[in-house]
């Protein structure tokens, strides 16, 4: 560490720690956790010369209020937001120097649901299990802030990278069309069920959180309601529960489950997903092939 941090002024509604998670523990019943919008996270890494899963802080929607007791540079990525320094506007997702004393403040998503406030040096509070993210199923890693807290930085790069003009950063998504593999229970479905999936719209529901995004729409028909042995589950598992209404799971997802999994959210589109507002429309474009993680097809 730097003996540099950053005090809490304001918290905002879910304000928590988040890097590159916790993967590869599932058979010890442990999510994989982790900044939802990784795209984001990494971005933010990168502009500032960290590690790309360097620990950042994940806001909810209503921003947060910090004061670090040293000069630092920060980056916002993620949900776009009003960007300030002692009141003065400063830019989003670019580098801005914060002096020693000065009161950062992220604002209210304008688009999106969470922003990543990212410092040169990265969060630095102690590691679980080789992870600096809160997990809101199991309450592993730090606590979500809480005004008052102060949050230890790391040691900044010694080189800062060049600056950019344009970086590379995918506005939230308006409405969610889903590449959707099948998964292991697809054949739960009955003719109906799957033909719904094909067409229905659903939408983004209030209930949503860091472990799932429920929906809201058409029931999905089951062709059997035979009770299934509990089976393991992936980020991006959509899992159909006895209402027949689809759940989509995020990092913070059980890592078993009893409930018939019908398909699983490409990758590359799970960071849309983790900046859906409620009310967002919600289509699944399914495909009729197995999806296989990286790690099954290389053995990495």
């Amino acid at each position: 560490m730097s003996g540099r941090s950053v005090e809490v002024l304001r918290a905002g509604a879910l304000t928590t720690v988040q890097d590159g998670g916790r993967p590869g523990l599932a058979h010890l019943g442990v999510p994989p956790s982790g900044a939802l919008d990784q795209a984001a996270l990494a971005l933010g890494n990168r502009l500032l010369g960290n590690p790309v899963d360097a620990a950042a802080l994940e806001t909810t929607l209503d921003g947060v209020s910090l004061r670090p007791d040293g000069d630092c540079v920060i980056v916002v990525t993620g949900a776009p937001a009003a960007v300030s320094v002692n009141g003065r506007p400063v830019a989003w997702g670019a580098a801005v120097e914060v002096p020693a004393g000065a009161r950062l403040e992220v604002g209210p998503a304008s688009a999106g649901l969470r922003s990543y406030v990212s410092f040169a040096g990265g969060v630095c509070v102690e590691e679980v299990l080789g992870s600096r993210s809160h997990d809101v199923l199991s309450g592993l890693g730090p606590t979500p802030l809480r005004d008052g807290d102060q949050l230890p930085l790391g040691a900044a790069p010694d080189l800062r990278p060049p600056a950019v003009d344009v970086a590379p950063h995918p506005a939230p998504p308006g409405e969610l069309a889903l590449t959707l593999w099948d998964g292991p229970r697809r054949d739960r479905l009955a003719d109906e069920g799957a033909a719904a999936l094909r067409s229905a719209t659903w939408t983004v529901a209030s209930a949503s959180n860091r472990i799932g995004l429920r929906l809201e729409g058409p029931a999905l028909t089951l062709a059997s309601r035979e009770e299934l042995r509990s089976e393991g589950l992936v980020t991006g598992a959509v899992q159909v529960p006895p209402d027949g209404r689809p759940v989509i799971f995020l990092r913070d997802h059980p890592t078993t489950g009893g409930y018939p999994v019908i398909g699983v959210i490409d990758p590359s589109e799970l960071s849309a997903c983790a900046q859906a507002r409620p009310g967002t429309p919600v289509r699944f474009h399914p495909r009729r092939e197995r999806w296989v993680s990286h790690a099954a097809r290389t053995g990495v």
